[in-house]
């Protein structure tokens, strides 16, 4: 699961959108700045800022600067550009002292990691739109995956997104919607994608076989903090080859029982 430059624009206008439509514009117009420059690979300046979020400068330009009041986000008066400074690290940190599964999970991934040399991800699902990477453990092979803790994703992409359409409520035509506005490098057909989804339903994961990252298989199995409450998923990922030697069912049980356990620690934690 990487991100690739092809999605920015898209994200970047889905951005723009929340701000035009949010009731709390001032805290979506901060929020949006904050994610517009963790996805960026160098800092940016006002202008670019603006124009990417449909935000009029002179507004862009306050937001900035309360942002970095509060440490959120660094400006360099060299370059006249910003940046995300640490004070993001103390949230994000506290969150994750406090987030159940990732303290749960992180043996369980450096495990099927370990065993599998794949590299393994835990996901948190954000509503209906986002995946959240909140854990990662690396394989010791050469394959480099680009997810970073932190990283945002289509909620409906690669295998995950089976797994969260095999268990949603979206009627077919909502699913084609929302199906039409992924980008993948070797794009499946709706149909096809569809049907992967009703076998996700009876096998309870799912496998991207090389669409959403050309060469690289994805297998998800869910996590449950409640029941009917998919909160959570256990990713997997390797080069295809590689993991067919390797066992891709075999890994896909392992994940599947770990996820089982998982989901029952979460609710005794829940309950």
């Amino acid at each position: 699961m990487t991100s690739t430059a092809k999605e920015a624009p898209a994200k970047d206008r889905k951005l723009a959108k929340s701000v035009k439509d949010s009731k709390a514009p001032a805290i979506s117009r901060a929020a949006a700045i904050l994610r517009l420059l963790g996805r960026s690979d160098r800092p940016l300046g006002l202008q670019t800022i603006a124009r990417e979020l449909g935000l009029v400068p002179s507004t862009c330009l306050y937001v900035l600067r309360t942002l970095v009041a509060e440490e959120f986000v660094a400006f360099d008066p060299d370059t006249k550009r910003y940046s995300l400074e640490a004070g993001v690290l103390t949230l994000a940190r506290q969150w994750l002292r406090r987030n159940q599964f990732t303290e749960l999970a992180q043996p369980v991934l450096d495990r099927i990691s370990s065993e599998f040399d794949v590299t393994m991800l835990g996901v948190n699902v954000v509503g209906e739109d986002h995946l959240v990477v909140v854990a990662i453990s690396r394989a010791g092979n050469n394959l480099q995956i680009s997810a970073q803790v932190g990283a945002r994703f289509p909620s409906l992409i690669s295998a995950t997104g089976r797994c969260i359409a095999a268990c949603s409520d979206f009627s077919e035509e909502e699913l084609a919607e929302r199906f039409a506005q992924l980008r993948w490098e070797e794009p499946p057909s709706f149909e096809q994608w569809l049907e992967e989804v009703r076998q996700t339903k009876v096998q309870g994961y799912a496998v991207d076989p090389g669409n959403y990252i050309a060469g690289v298989t994805v297998v998800a199995a869910p996590v449950w903090k409640a029941p009917g409450q998919f909160t959570h998923a256990l990713v997997a990922l390797g080069l295809g080859s590689s993991l067919v030697r390797s066992g891709l069912d075999e890994l896909a049980q392992r994940m599947v029982a770990a996820a089982e356990v998982l989901s029952a620690q979460l609710v005794g934690e829940g309950g």
